[in-house]
């Protein structure tokens, strides 16, 4: 069950609101969510009792973003142990909410296997519950730690590829603290160079449909004090032919064995501009989004989301119109293709950027060691 947990009004300062919490009240553990759909409007929080209340949270986007998803599915499954329910039912459910982003699959299957073997030693299920919790909360804080240092090699990177400072650096979708522990990954990367003087303008594709350009970013941008310009997704193009993106930063939902990248829909265009334009378009990503398992972009599965995401406009406080709660932009009965993500290839990408260093050229040899590398260092 969800709640509407806390209210803050535009009227009202900006707060600094995790994205993500666990509380114990003394009705009983919850996972308390910055609900992202009312952003920028409003700074309102979502309170989850069950696992099939974050479901549905993930689902409509309340949560979103590689990282944070990994966190919020350990957590989920936290929470079905805490509350006395079924968790390889709640596990199961947390894990297929959103296939292509395999953080959250990763987060699962973390927490579900210190259940297990919490129980092994154990039939105390307060025991059990208590080891998940500490499992998703040690995932949460090296989401937090990997943010950190993914920052500090993506600088490097830009400041190597880009010697002068001053980068105008182009972004896509939303990749900042509302998808991590942290402060996010290839936002964090500009809000580094922000803070040490580095950056010129960030520019903000607006992403369509949804906006998490415009809605999300904007948001953290403005939070932070950076120069910022958004911009339409097809207006990309001119400013790249205009010579005013010296570097494109990105986040990533899966990265397959071979370097292939699924990111939000509107990012391989960007690539493929970048190629033309001899800019440098760079993957920003923690370890945990690399998947070994799925050879190459075609074997992984994009997420097909609703056509009223496409065929209506969607935002906090405007009239339900539409099927979809929106207002209809389109005449009724329209067919849309709304895929959630594209992929691009490992050759049109620079570099990977991830906690453990960079990996360029983008091969499935580097990204296979950085991987065994990253495992010994976790001891997984």
């Amino acid at each position: 069950m969800a709640d509407q947990y806390a209210h803050h009004g535009e009227d009202k300062p900006p707060t600094d609101i995790p994205a993500i919490r666990w509380e114990e009240p003394p009705e009983g553990p919850v996972l308390v969510l910055l609900d992202q759909t009312r952003l920028p409007v409003e700074e309102v929080e979502l309170v989850c009792t069950d696992a099939s209340a974050l479901v549905e949270a993930i689902r409509t986007l309340a949560v979103r973003g590689a990282p944070l998803l990994g966190v919020a599915g350990a957590y989920g499954v936290a929470l079905a142990a805490a509350r006395g329910f079924d968790v390889d039912e709640a596990a199961t459910a947390l894990a297929g909410a959103r296939p292509t982003a395999v953080n959250l699959s990763v987060g699962v299957e973390r927490a579900r296997a210190a259940y297990r073997a919490a129980l092994a030693d154990s039939t105390d299920p307060q025991q059990a519950a208590a080891a998940t919790l500490a499992a998703a909360r040690q995932l949460h804080r090296e989401d937090a730690e990997a943010s950190v240092r993914m920052a500090r090699h993506g600088l490097a990177l830009l400041d190597e590829l880009l010697p002068g400072g001053g980068h105008r650096v182009l972004t896509h979708c939303n990749t900042g603290a509302l998808v991590s522990g942290g402060e996010g990954t290839a936002f964090a990367v500009a809000l580094e160079a922000h803070r040490a003087g580095q950056l010129r303008r960030l520019w903000v594709d607006e992403t369509r449909p949804l906006l998490q350009g415009a809605r999300l970013t904007a948001y953290e941008a403005a939070r932070n004090g950076m120069a910022y310009t958004l911009l339409t997704d097809n207006a990309a193009g001119s400013l790249f032919s205009a010579g005013e993106v010296d570097a494109v930063l990105v986040g990533a939902d899966r990265i397959a064995a071979d370097g292939s990248v699924a990111n939000k829909v509107g990012t391989y265009p960007l690539a493929v501009l970048a190629r033309y334009h001899h800019v440098p378009f760079i993957v920003v990503a923690p370890v945990t989004t690399l998947d070994p398992h799925t050879p190459d972009g075609a074997s992984i599965e994009v997420e097909q989301r609703p056509g009223y995401e496409v065929t209506e406009f969607s935002a906090p406080q405007v009239p339900v119109m539409g099927a979809g709660g929106g207002v209809a932009v389109a005449p009724l009965g329209t067919q849309a293709y709304n895929p959630a993500f594209d992929l691009t290839p490992p050759e049109l990408i620079t570099a990977i950027v991830t906690e453990e260093g960079v990996v360029s050229p983008v091969t499935a040899e580097a990204l296979a060691d950085l991987y065994a590398r990253s495992r010994q260092v976790s001891g997984g």
